[in-house]
């Protein structure tokens, strides 16, 4: 069995941005979605992106990057085209853990403790990050036993079915803070995330 897999869905349309792409947003200097791919492969899991075509902006800022990508033609479906074909391109990995590309305040350390856990834990798991204060939030580890579950996915519920179908595996873990909810879907986000940035320089 391969390696553990970790998937940037990257293939949607960004439509709450007003024009602009949130995963070419800056992050310390370099495009988001780049920054978030080369913490997922810090974490040492072989990494998947899904992106609208492989000749998409997305696909430049990820020059050089040791990444599989696939392109996803059916995206304006919802996220659930995304997880089918990254699901589908980690077949025989021993797990995969789900992980948007518009969370830039996730860190590697956040990541590398999510996989600590999943390890620590037996059986096969789904692994759900939450906030301090418990909400449920990203990234999350599905073992491989409910992968092939990912190809009945459909819409722009994301892997929320699956979840509900399956309580008795679903296990939580507390990452600091809002990380595990802190996605930037809007212009006012990135604002507000930059400013946040900058007081704690």
């Amino acid at each position: 069995m391969k390696q553990r897999a970790i998937l940037l869905p990257a293939a949607g349309a960004s439509s709450r941005m007003r024009g602009r792409d949130k995963l070419l947003e800056d992050v310390f200097g370099a495009p988001c979605l780049r920054v978030m791919a080369e913490r997922s492969l810090e974490s040492g899991a072989e990494v998947i992106v899904t992106v609208p075509s492989l000749e998409h902006a997305r696909v430049t800022v990820l020059d050089g990057l040791d990444v599989t990508l696939v392109a996803v033609p059916d995206a304006s479906e919802g996220m659930a085209a995304s997880l089918r074909r990254g699901a589908k391109a980690a077949e025989g990995c021993s797990a995969l853990m789900v992980l948007p590309p518009d969370m830039p305040s996730l860190l590697v350390s956040d990541i590398k403790e999510m996989w600590r856990i999943f390890d620590v834990i037996k059986g096969p798991i789904i692994l759900r990050a939450t906030t301090g204060c418990g909400e449920h939030g990203h990234p999350v580890i599905f073992d491989a036993a409910f992968l092939p579950a990912f190809q009945a996915l459909s819409g722009d519920s994301g892997a929320a079915p699956i979840l509900r179908a399956q309580p008795d595996a679903v296990r939580l873990h507390p990452l600091p803070d809002e990380r595990a909810r802190a996605d930037l879907d809007r212009p006012e986000d990135w604002a507000a995330w930059h400013r946040a940035q900058d007081a704690e320089e």
